[in-house]
């Protein structure tokens, strides 16, 4: 599984990188860095949290 991100559509927020930082961090020019793309059944509970949360819908789990 992988996490994907339209950084077209991502508005820097940061509510990802409150709920899965391991895989979300916004750099000090506001925009969306992804730290990991490849997720395991173990990150899954976080990164789904992310994908709910995100107000633009700019993220995705692709299975």
């Amino acid at each position: 599984m992988k996490v994907k991100v339209d950084f077209e559509k991502c508005t820097g927020l940061g509510i990802c990188e409150s709920l899965a930082p391991e895989f979300f961090e916004v750099n000090d020019d506001g925009d969306l860095v992804l730290l990991r793309e490849d997720l395991d059944e173990g990150d899954l509970a976080a990164v789904e949290e992310a994908v709910a949360g995100c107000p633009t819908e700019a993220l995705w789990i692709e299975r």
